[in-house]
């Protein structure tokens, strides 16, 4: 089975069909979990029958953001983003991201007095703070601003949702995200032929993953690290004795994670991620 899916603001399966617009800066050629969980949540509100529209990078000129050249920035993106929302005349807007579009849409929500969503998948200034000196205060001052105006704001899991709180944040609620059953399940060891025990990590291999921590240990058996990103070359370069399988997906994805001993999570930054459930 699937496990349960909820909407951008936890329709069930019975609710009334409604217009949704769905506005991420996150998305494909991006290999990531928010960009998995909100892919499938469109797939899971269109398939409830309800009428989606994805505001998404590929519809907009954009640029490589500096330091992180997978991930897209939309370039003006304020005129086209408040067009494709008045054409599409939604019953809700769900913001899932902070960035270009994100603050597009917000801007034409307050400007309609238009009610909307926001969701929070990750934690920006820690990530922010790892790659510049800017203080992680000013970063999570801006967020509140961001998010203050949403009626709801989804956040991954009760700790992130006491941490925000803490900061100040308001009107939190719950969205943990869900993953395919029938794909992710145990498939057997076969997919693995190297000394055991196997130790796996799958994600971005990005500084704020903290893969050195894992890397540096003296571990019996063998290190696996499937996943793309910024540091992939350099990590390769500096562990030679790991395993980096670059990006898997699908069945095959399924299978490597069945056929590993240990599942390994190092980052010290991120939420609830995706592929932990996985």
């Amino acid at each position: 089975m699937t496990a349960p899916v909820s909407g951008p603001a936890g329709f069930a399966r019975d609710a009334k069909p409604m217009r949704m617009v769905i506005v991420t800066d996150a998305w494909e050629p991006q290999v990531n979990g928010v960009v998995t969980t909100m892919r499938n949540t469109a797939r899971h509100l269109a398939d409830m029958g309800h009428e989606v529209t994805l505001i998404t990078p590929d519809k907009f000129r954009s640029v490589l953001c500096p330091g992180y050249r997978e991930i897209r920035l939309s370039l003006f993106p304020r005129h086209k983003v408040a067009r494709i929302l008045d054409e599409a005349q939604p019953d809700t807007v769900h913001i899932a991201t902070e960035g270009p579009l994100g603050v597009a849409a917000r801007a034409w929500c307050l400007r309609n007095a238009f009610p909307f969503v926001t969701s929070c998948h990750t934690q920006f200034p820690e990530y922010i703070r790892l790659r510049a000196p800017v203080p992680k205060s000013w970063s999570y001052a801006w967020l509140r601003r961001f998010h203050r105006p949403a009626c709801t704001t989804l956040v991954r899991s009760r700790t992130q949702r006491e941490s925000l709180q803490a900061r100040g944040f308001e009107h939190l609620q719950l969205w943990p995200g869900a993953v395919d059953t029938n794909l992710f399940r145990p498939r057997g060891k076969s997919a693995l032929d190297l000394p055991r025990p196997i130790a796996l990590y799958m994600g971005r291999i990005a500084v704020e993953k903290g893969l050195e921590s894992y890397l540096d240990l003296d571990l019996p058996g063998s290190k696996v690290v499937i996943g793309s990103g910024p540091n992939l070359e350099t990590l390769q370069a500096a562990y030679p004795a790991a395993h980096f399988m670059g990006p898997r997906f699908g069945l095959e994805l399924a299978q490597l994670l069945s056929a590993a001993d240990v599942f390994v999570f190092p980052s010290r930054t991120d939420t609830f991620g995706l592929v932990m459930l996985e």
